[in-house]
């Protein structure tokens, strides 16, 4: 539980990210798969097909997202979700990730994220959970502070929860999504890593 409760702490907004690393230069989302890593250093390959060296702060928190079912999303669940805008101005999801109880309030609000040109992320209470007239998904209606959101979850969407994890799970090709404070001479360094176990990719 304490571990958690440390990595919460780091599940907060890219302004906070930086705070926590000491300055407010630049800060950037980096996703990519593991080539090496160290306790002091990871290498990735990007999603761009180039490689990445991050820096790790010491103390860096490791952990992992797990794959669940979307019955795991319920009323009450303090979620945050990728989405994009529908012609109804509808949000439909992209993915969910369903936060421990620890985790509740954290990064809370609706701001752009950088998945596509359009894309957001919603981190608040969800409310309601309705199903759909047609398919399998989900209708959620989900607030934070200073506003609501209804977001439409298909089936087919990735959800998961949270872990922790450890340097053991950095093995060359683990799938890793990393918040990092850019230096003036453009090196990377972070403070946490979300790591996908078994396989899978965190969705953020």
């Amino acid at each position: 539980m304490k571990r958690l409760m440390i990595a919460a702490a780091l599940f907060a907004s890219t302004a906070a990210q930086a705070a926590l690393l000491g300055a407010a230069p630049e800060v950037v989302r980096v996703r990519g798969d593991v080539v090496s890593a160290s306790p002091t250093a990871i290498v990735l390959k990007t999603r761009a097909g180039a490689t990445q060296t991050l820096a790790l702060v010491p103390g860096t928190t490791i952990s992992s997202t797990v794959v669940i079912g979307i019955d795991a999303i319920k009323a009450n669940s303090f979620i945050g979700t990728t989405a994009e805008p529908g012609k109804d101005g509808k949000l439909t999801a992209t993915e969910v990730h369903v936060f421990p109880e620890v985790m509740r309030g954290l990064g809370e609000g609706h701001y752009p994220w950088d998945t596509s040109a359009t894309s957001s992320m919603t981190n608040g209470n969800v409310r309601t959970v309705g199903r759909p007239r047609h398919g399998k998904g989900r209708e959620l209606i989900v607030d934070y502070k200073g506003g609501q959101q209804a977001v439409t979850v298909p089936a087919t969407v990735p959800i998961v929860s949270f872990g922790v994890a450890s340097m053991a799970d950095l093995k060359p090709g683990a799938h890793v999504f990393a918040v990092a404070q850019k230096g003036a001479d453009g090196s990377l360094a972070t403070n946490r890593l979300v790591v996908g176990a078994n396989g899978s990719t965190p969705p953020m």
